[in-house]
């Protein structure tokens, strides 16, 4: 059977119903990919009461934040202040984490976790997701409805939101693709003039 990767946000919900959505899906470990796990505004999502409600749910939890978070540590992940995922993507730091997610399939039942509802308003689908991919690696999103989606479909959702063909006579559907991920990525990636206030 194909390695898979589960991905979700918790948003605003209360963590029963975020625990309900883990659980429909067979997760046993929760990846929590935020570069800051804390949360003014839904402090039950904040590491420490998180960790402790899932561990009593039977879930385990691992904060990998500073490997697989939107904002770097390394200067050369930056340009004009703004995070770029593809730098980002190719640092030892970041790889590691993935070496980690990697290791983690062998006994758990992964879902990557950060705040946005929606996939493609987050650096779990536009940064993660992608390189999680690249390793043979299945990745589908769980919706806020407990819906699955394919990370294939996000990506032809990506398109259209962009509004750019899945292919043309002059241009492979991976250089489009490619194209999108750059595109999309330097609208939502982390800046450092940013508030904290959304943690991702």
């Amino acid at each position: 059977m194909k390695r898979r990767v589960f991905t979700i946000g918790h948003s605003s919900q209360e963590f029963s119903s975020f625990q309900k959505l883990l659980q429909q899906h067979g997760v046993t470990a929760v990846v929590d990919v935020r570069s800051a796990p804390y949360s003014r505004r839904y402090p039950h999502f904040s590491r420490e009461p998180l960790e402790k409600a899932l561990r009593e749910a039977g879930i385990a939890y691992v904060f990998l934040g500073k490997e697989l978070g939107a904002r770097s540590d390394d200067p050369a992940s930056y340009e004009n202040g703004s995070v770029k995922y593809e730098r980002l993507a190719k640092t030892e730091v970041f790889q590691s984490g993935l070496d980690r997610v990697e290791r983690g399939l062998q006994t758990f039942t992964l879902a990557l976790m950060c705040a946005e509802k929606e996939p493609l308003h987050c650096h779990r689908s536009i940064l993660v997701s992608r390189e999680v991919e690249k390793r043979g690696i299945k990745v589908e999103h769980i919706l806020a409805d407990g819906s699955l989606e394919e990370h294939s479909e996000t990506e032809k959702r990506l398109l259209q939101m962009l509004h750019l063909e899945e292919a043309n006579l002059f241009r492979s559907r991976e250089e489009i693709i490619a194209d999108a991920y750059t595109q999309w990525g330097d609208r939502i990636a982390y800046t450092r003039e940013e508030e904290d206030g959304q943690a991702q």
